[in-house]
């Protein structure tokens, strides 16, 4: 039943994230952990999911032409390195408040993505600008045990990438994020066995969102990243406190 119920949740977060360019890992979380072996397991499981999910996304983006594979390029490495690094500093410094500062800016993102109209200034990001955001979000990600496309979708739209593209381009980064992340979490014990449940149910979610991300209204899209950060935010700010 504990299974059936994981497999269920799974393939409706990958649904819902593959259809606006997210894993979800942060509203994964919290049942995995309850049905893993220890909550360490259940968080190297969800990283495993989570990297699943975003392949499966990015391929039918790379299909459709949603990727951005210079800004990939640039992305990857540095978030590949902050994973690993805040996967060591995790043990070092209190999650709880690294938990409620990334609540909050989620929260204030999706606000800023709903307020902001019409067209951007600038396209495209300087490489000093990658690097320094891929870094930044790999090191956070890593120290709470999550890919946070979350914060890194927001932040290719906010420098003026194109939605559509910015969505293939987070899910391609994602997956290698993910992997790193499962690296990292090994040696602590990983429930390999909640990971393929997961990964399996997320599998053919995550084919059947990312194929509604081409069909959907860029106004109606936005709203509903801005609503999926709101509820991932919300679900980050209840980690940090309960």
């Amino acid at each position: 039943m504990t299974y059936a119920i994981v497999a269920i949740w799974c393939f409706v977060v990958a649904v819902a994230g593959g259809a606006v360019g997210l894993v979800l890992g942060n509203i994964r979380l919290p049942l995995l952990v309850l049905a893993a072996s220890s909550p360490a397991a259940g968080a190297g499981a969800n990283i495993g999911i989570s990297g699943v999910s975003a392949l499966t996304s990015a391929t039918v983006h790379v299909r459709a032409g949603r990727i951005d594979w210079r800004l990939a390029a640039w992305l990857t490495p540095p978030s590949v390195v902050g994973a690993i690094v805040g996967g060591y500093l995790s043990g070092k410094v209190p999650k709880n408040a690294f938990l409620a500062t990334i609540g909050i800016l989620l929260l204030a993102m999706a606000a800023d993505l709903v307020r902001r109209r019409g067209p951007t200034r600038r396209h495209g990001m300087r490489p000093a600008e990658t690097l320094a955001i891929g870094g930044a979000i790999g090191l956070l990600g890593g120290f709470v045990g999550l890919i946070l496309g979350s914060l890194r979708l927001p932040a290719l739209l906010r420098a003026g990438e194109p939605l559509t593209l910015a969505i293939g381009t987070n899910m391609t980064v994602g997956f290698f994020v993910g992997m790193a992340g499962v690296v990292g979490h090994a040696p602590g014990g990983v429930d390999w066995t909640l990971l393929g449940v997961g990964a399996g149910a997320s599998v053919p979610g995550a084919l059947v969102g990312a194929r509604l991300t081409g069909r959907l209204d860029e106004a109606r899209l936005k709203q509903a990243i801005a609503a999926i950060l709101v509820v991932a935010g919300v679900a980050m700010l209840v980690q940090a406190f309960a």
